[in-house]
């Protein structure tokens, strides 16, 4: 895509990419992806962040096109994942008086993943340290674990930007028409979910300036209305609920425990519940189902047993959301087998290693395929979710 202006100083020298499939290797990203990097212009240069290697050559395009012949004489390094550092040592090696600006933990994954040599260039900054490019001056501030340890953003206090490395991103390249928060939720609770302490950390500290525009490497420059982003940002990181409503995800082999989250669904509805979410989890996307539990205040999860254990899709669902840190929601349970159901004690004991779950205590135990009697069941688990 066109370079654009972002401030009098600040260009847009990102990318899109519409061609990936998956997005790290995992996630489903329908409208595309953006690798987001901006240039400062003063006395200084200062590049901010690359892109993945899929876009390396557009970007180096964009780069030379903004730079109109003139020489960066900084990298700045917010984040050392490959989609947004892969084209740092080309970058070094292209201009060998450019400096790169990274904390002590960059330049160990920078050695990591790169064999070209910067030891005499490095230029190593603190918490709290300034990068004085003229006009414009860099405050670094260290966000450890949003979402890898060496993470830092940057900001420009005379523009009021805040580079807000992988923090307020979202799946979708830039020319994406769709609603901000459904692609963001979905990016937030996979991707940077887990790491709600620290994120809480970074939002106290960015609270303490004075900002106009968030530029964050992936997903839309944001410009108005910023509470609502922040906000967005501060409920999910403190896990609590975002909606009421109910997410039922089950795994089924030949129908008959899909039959019973579809009843239960069904059930809600009548009752009155407006916001039902169902995923078969063999064939729904996995990140949608985990966007959707974190963001509603109950779940539902029914598995047939499978050789003495857990369906393997509702297994892999259970434990994407405890590496999520999933809490302080309301869980129950629709089991299924033929001669020994074990799933219902399972699905229950990974609850129970989660904080502040609270179970219902009506369990639907299904045997083989639906029946009368557990259409009571379903009604009962029904109205105590209704009345949670």
């Amino acid at each position: 895509m066109s370079n654009f202006k972002i401030t009098d100083n600040i260009v847009y020298i990102g990318c899109n990419d519409r061609k990936i499939d998956l997005f790290e290797g995992q996630y489903v990203v329908p409208e595309g992806i953006a690798y987001n990097s901006y240039i400062i212009f003063d006395d200084k240069i200062a590049v901010m962040d690359t892109v993945d290697k899929r876009a390396c050559e557009e970007w180096f395009k964009n780069l030379e096109e903004a730079l109109s012949g003139k020489a960066p004489d900084y990298i700045v390094i917010s984040h050392m994942e490959p989609d947004h550092s892969s084209n740092i040592a080309r970058l070094a090696e292209k201009y060998p008086n450019m400096k790169l600006v990274g904390n002590a933990k960059t330049f160990v994954f920078y050695n990591q993943f790169f064999d070209f040599d910067i030891s005499e260039r490095k230029v190593i900054v603190k918490d709290g340290d300034i990068l004085d490019l003229g006009v414009h001056k860099l405050h670094f501030v260290f966000a450890p674990m949003v979402h890898w340890p060496e993470v830092m953003v940057e900001y420009d206090e005379k523009d009021k930007v805040l580079f807000s490395a992988d923090a307020f991103g979202k799946f979708g390249a830039l020319d994406a028409d769709e609603d901000w928060a459904c692609e963001a939720r979905r990016y937030y609770f996979n991707i940077v979910g887990k790491y709600g302490v620290q994120i809480q950390a970074l939002l106290k500290k960015a609270s303490a300036l004075d900002i106009d525009i968030i530029c964050p490497l992936h997903g839309p420059i944001l410009k108005e209305d910023l509470g609502y982003y922040i906000d967005k940002y501060s409920l999910w990181s403190s896990y609590k609920p975002e909606d009421k409503g109910v997410t039922i995800a089950y795994g089924s082999i030949y129908g008959n425990t899909a039959e019973a989250a579809e009843k239960l669904a069904e059930i809600l509805k009548e009752k009155g519940e407006e916001k039902v979410s169902l995923f078969d989890l063999a064939r729904d996307d996995m990140a949608e189902a985990v966007e959707d539990a974190f963001r509603y205040d109950s779940i539902i999860v029914a598995s047939p047993t499978y050789d003495g254990g857990l369906f393997p899709c509702v297994e892999d669902f259970l434990h994407h959301l405890k590496i999520k840190n999933y809490q302080n929601r309301k869980a129950g349970v629709i089991e299924n087998g033929t001669w020994a159901p074990m799933s219902g004690k399972l699905i229950k004991a990974y609850f129970e290693g989660m904080k502040n779950i609270t179970l219902f205590e009506n369990t639907v135990t299904v045997k083989s395929a639906l029946k009368s009697e557990n259409i009571k069941s379903l009604e009962a688990l029904a109205e105590e979710i209704i009345n949670r």
